[in-house]
C-alpha cells in the first residue's frame, strides 16, 4: 500500500471522529468536561473512552489501518448509552447520522449524562446483541466494500490465461483513490440488482457527481476493474442481453438504427443505470490517456512502438490433425486446455479452433498429431460480421474500415489535450464529447457544434483508457465499445485468493495479479 493510500485511509477515519464535534462540543460540556475537547482529533476520542468507562486499549485500536473506522464508531456508540441511548433505532442514529443526532443529545435541555454506570447496569437480551452484531459487520462490511476493497469473481474467458473462469480476486478501491459513490443510497453487498426479488438495489434520491479521493491514473498493463461505459441503458435480460449484448449493439445490428422499433419491442424491460452500478468488466489496460494506439496483425503498438505483451494471454489458432480427432480430454489433462470453456472447438475436416499461449504453440507445433497450427487474423472485409467495421467501436466503415486485428491509429483522450475536429474522427470522440462529457454535440454540413457554438476544436475534460482482454479474440473490450472514462474505474485487481476448477486450483491461491 503507498503513501497516499495510508493517508486517504487516515483521513477517512479522521472524518469519523470529526464530523459529529459541534454535537460533542454540548454533550462534552454536559459531561463536566472541556467542551474545546470535542474539536481535538482522537483526544476527542479518549474523552468519550474515558466517560463511556471503556477500557483504554479501545483508543488505540483506532490506529489500526481500515479496522480502526470501525473501532472508532464502537466507540461513539458506546458513548452515546453514558447518556441512556440504548434503543436499535438511538445506535442506528448515532452510526448513520451523528453529526445531526449529537447536536440534538448536546443541545437539548432533556437528554443528561448519566455517566458509565448507566451502561453497567443496563442489561442487553440476547437476540438484541445478535443483532447489533450482525447490523454492525453488515455496516463494517459495507463501508469496506464501498470505499476499501471488494471481491470479485472472473466470469468469462476473456482475460485467458492470466486470469481463470472462477478465480476469486480482491479489487483495491484505493489504488487509484477513493471514488465517492454517485448513488449513495444503496442496499449493502449488492451490485444493481436485489437477489430473488430482482428489482434495484439502490435509490437516486440523491446523486452525487464523480468525485475521487487521491486520484491517481490508472498504469498502462494494470488489470482494471471497471464499470462498462456502454452499461448507461441495458435491455435487461440477462439471457439474450444484458452486456453480453448490448441496447447500442441490439440497436445497431437488431433494428438497423431504428429506436423507436427497438423500444416498442423492449420498452418494458429496458433500464437506464448511473455510472457506479452498471455492470463491472475487468481487462487490462493497454493504452492511457495521451497514448496513440494501433494494432497491425494482432500485435498492440502504443505510439509507434510494440506494446508490452501479457505473459500468459492466448490467441486463437486452426490446428490441423494428422487426420485421426482430438482427444480434449487429453489436452484438458496435460495442457489444461478446456473445451467446456470455448478454449478448443470442432471446425470439422480435422479442424480446430483453439485458444493457445505462445508458450504452448512452442509445444503444439511439435505435437505429432498436429499438421499445421495457423494462427488467426482478422483483415477487413465489408460484410464480415463482429469483428471488423461496423462492428467494431467507433462502427464507422466509412472512416475507420478496422478490424479487431488491425486496428487505429487511435488517440486515447487526455484531460486538457485538445484535439481539431474533422470529418473523419467525428465518429471516434461524438461519444465522449456528448455523452461522458455531457455537451451537446452535432456535426451539420461538414461543421462542428458544442453546445450550440461553432468550432472547430475540443478540449477533453476527462482522462481515458483502453481496455482489452489478455485472450485477444475472445473478449468483449474497448475495440467494440470504445474508451473508459476514468469516472467509470472502479480499482485495480490485485491478488487472487481463490480459485476454482472441479475443485481448488491450490497454485493459483494467494496469487498476486500481474
Amino acid at each position: 500500500m503507498e503513501g497516499n493510500e495510508i493517508l486517504g485511509i487516515f483521513l477517512i477515519g479522521l472524518l469519523v471522529i470529526l464530523l459529529p464535534a459541534i454535537g460533542l462540543y454540548g454533550m462534552f460540556k454536559k459531561a463536566g468536561v472541556a467542551p474545546w475537547a470535542a474539536f481535538v482529533p482522537f483526544y476527542n476520542t479518549w474523552v468519550m473512552v474515558e466517560l463511556a468507562g471503556m477500557k483504554k486499549y479501545w483508543f488505540f485500536l483506532q490506529f489500526l489501518p481500515i479496522v480502526g473506522w470501525f473501532i472508532s464508531i464502537a466507540i461513539i456508540i458506546d458513548f452515546v448509552k453514558a447518556y441512556g441511548k440504548f434503543k436499535f433505532w438511538e445506535h442506528a442514529l448515532t452510526v448513520l447520522a451523528s453529526p445531526l443526532y449529537f447536536i440534538y443529545l448536546g443541545f437539548n435541555k432533556t437528554d443528561k449524562y448519566l455517566g458509565a454506570e448507566a451502561i453497567t447496569a443496563h442489561k442487553k437480551s440476547t437476540t438484541r446483541e445478535w443483532v447489533d452484531a450482525a447490523i454492525f459487520a453488515i455496516v463494517a462490511a459495507g463501508l469496506i466494500r464501498m470505499f476499501v476493497f471488494e471481491a470479485y469473481v472472473i466470469p468469462t474467458p476473456s482475460m485467458e490465461r492470466s486470469l481463470l473462469v472462477n478465480d476469486f480476486l480482491f479489487v483495491s478501491k484505493t489504488a487509484y483513490g477513493t471514488r465517492v459513490p454517485n448513488t449513495p443510497l444503496a442496499f449493502p453487498l449488492v451490485h444493481h440488482t436485489l437477489p430473488i426479488v430482482k428489482t434495484k438495489s439502490y435509490l437516486e434520491w440523491i446523486k452525487l457527481d464523480y468525485r475521487r479521493w487521491f486520484a491517481k491514473p490508472v498504469k498502462r498493463n494494470d488489470v482494471v476493474v471497471f464499470n462498462l461505459p456502454v452499461g448507461d441503458t441495458v435491455i435487461n435480460d440477462e439471457e439474450r442481453y444484458g452486456s453480453k449484448v448490448t441496447y447500442y449493439d441490439a440497436l445497431r445490428s437488431e433494428f438497423n438504427g431504428n429506436r423507436t422499433a427497438l423500444w416498442d419491442a423492449y420498452g418494458d424491460i429496458i433500464i437506464t443505470r448511473p455510472v457506479d452500478k452498471r455492470e463491472n468488466f475487468i481487462k487490462r489496460a493497454v493504452a492511457v490517456a495521451g497514448d496513440t494506439l494501433e494494432i497491425r496483425n494482432g500485435v498492440v503498438f502504443i505510439n509507434g512502438k510494440p506494446g508490452e505483451t501479457p505473459p500468459h494471454s492466448e490467441t486463437n489458432y486452426v490446428l490441423k490433425t494428422k487426420g485421426q480427432p482430438l482427444d480434449y480430454a487429453a489436452i484438458e489433462e496435460e495442457y489444461g486446455i478446456r473445451a467446456d470453456v470455448g478454449e478448443v472447438r470442432d471446425l470439422g475436416n480435422n479442424l480446430y479452433e483453439i485458444f493457445l499461449t505462445k508458450e504452448q504453440v512452442a509445444v503444439f507445433s511439435k505435437l505429432s498429431f498436429v499438421e499445421t497450427l495457423t494462427p488467426v487474423n482478422y483483415a477487413y472485409e465489408k460484410d464480415t460480421r463482429g469483428i471488423g467495421g461496423i462492428d467494431v467501436y467507433p462502427n464507422d466503415s466509412v472512416y475507420c474500415k478496422w478490424t479487431i486485428d488491425n486496428y487505429g491509429p487511435l488517440f486515447i483522450p487526455k484531460r486538457g489535450a485538445t484535439i481539431q475536429l474533422t470529418v473523419e474522427n467525428y465518429s471516434r470522440y461524438e461519444r465522449v464529447i456528448r455523452t461522458y462529457e455531457h455537451n451537446d454535440f452535432e456535426m451539420k454540413d461538414g461543421k462542428f457544434y458544442v453546445n450550440g457554438t461553432a468550432t472547430d476544436k475540443y478540449t477533453f475534460k476527462l482522462d481515458y483508457y483502453w481496455l482489452m482482454g489478455d485472450n485477444r479474440h475472445n473478449s468483449l473490450d474497448s475495440r467494440y465499445w470504445g474508451f473508459v472514462p476514468e469516472d467509470h474505474v472502479v480499482g485495480k485487481a490485485s491478488l487472487i485468493f481463490f480459485s476454482w476448477n472441479k475443485g481448488p486450483r491450490w497454485n493459483r491461491i494467494f496469487r498476486s495479479i500481474k
